[in-house]
């Protein structure tokens, strides 16, 4: 065979086969941003949930479906550029947290975003509308209203002699900061509870805090909400320990590291939806056409470890209405 025939046999040879290469390979995997004001350690339970929500729409990380992670590790001004560069990536949706909403808005109006909010969506402008949501965003909230201060207060008030003050941990910087201080004000004044109400918006407030709630005489502690307080969850465990004092969280995480005892929506949860609010975008489903979800049902988990520990014993109608009891 001459050296001429040979290459043009090759050259037909390749191009017959490339349009079966080309099929084996299939559609381009899509690419999901993940955008978190917070750290991976914070995220880890909720992002087995997220993969978990995936899952069950038929996607699998690494297998059908990638996923590019950007933490901000607690350094909010870092959110614009992170937002950024997942537009610059073509990312075909954006997972969000509240914090990083504001950022992920401003980086595309175009590109699907899907929030899990531990805040009021429509309050927070988030959406204008829970049933129709507008523009690109759409999301799940674990949010159960303000109403749930009252609710952990009255908890709390079960559990701790009534002649003691309790004081309300709150993070100036978090956006429902002045709801959840009006209804802790309310519900106070309702048990006839003396309340102390402290702030601390970064690490470095939590020893003034702590001290002045030590020299009032707290005996009991709602801790609010807010993701620096979640990023923050042991530090404030250890502390509320040290101190010998009672707490009440908004978020099972917080009992899970040694917390007393919590009261409210599930993150978890709420992230094993969002995972299946972005399979159902990738397969074609508008943002607009999923209602933001809300949740349906509010846990309380008690640690019973830590009570014994504290020399505090649970009110045994307590234990019996607890969603779960970590021993």
């Amino acid at each position: 065979m001459r050296r001429r025939e040979f290459i043009t046999l090759l050259g037909g040879a390749a191009a017959a086969s490339w349009p079966l290469a080309a099929r084996a390979q299939g559609p381009p995997t899509p690419l999901v941003g993940f955008l978190d004001s917070v750290s991976v350690e914070t995220r880890r339970d909720a992002l087995v949930a997220f993969r978990q929500g995936l899952g069950e729409t038929g996607h699998l990380e690494s297998h059908n479906v990638a996923i590019e992670y950007r933490w901000a590790q607690g350094q909010l001004n870092r959110l614009p550029d992170l937002a950024a560069d997942l537009v610059r990536r073509q990312v075909a949706v954006i997972v969000i947290n509240n914090a990083a909403a504001r950022a992920a808005r401003g980086a595309t109006s175009v590109t699907p975003i899907v929030f899990v909010s531990g805040a009021d969506p429509v309050r927070t402008g988030l959406v204008s509308n829970l049933s129709r949501p507008t523009d690109n965003m759409t999301g799940v909230s674990y949010f159960g209203g303000p109403e749930l201060v009252t609710k952990r207060l009255g908890l709390l008030h079960k559990c701790i002699p009534e002649a003691t003050p309790i004081a309300a941990l709150l993070d100036p910087n978090y956006i429902e900061v002045e709801a959840e201080l009006r209804e802790a004000e309310s519900a106070a004044r309702e048990l006839k509870r003396k309340m102390l109400v402290v702030k601390a918006g970064n690490d470095g407030d939590f020893h003034a805090s702590f001290s002045s709630m030590a020299q009032a005489g707290v005996s009991g502690v709602l801790v609010g909400g807010g993701g620096f307080f979640n990023s923050q969850r042991r530090q404030l465990v250890t502390l509320v320990a040290r101190h010998a004092m009672f707490a009440i969280y908004n978020l099972r995480e917080f009992v899970e590291v040694g917390g007393l005892m919590s009261y409210g929506g599930s993150t978890a949860d709420a992230y094993r939806r969002a995972g299946i609010y972005v399979g159902r975008i990738i397969k074609g489903t508008k943002p607009g056409d999923l209602p933001v979800e809300l949740p349906t049902k509010f846990e309380l988990v008690i640690n019973v470890a830590t009570a014994k520990g504290l020399g505090l014993e649970i009110p045994p109608t307590l234990l019996a209405r607890a969603d779960e009891v970590i021993e």
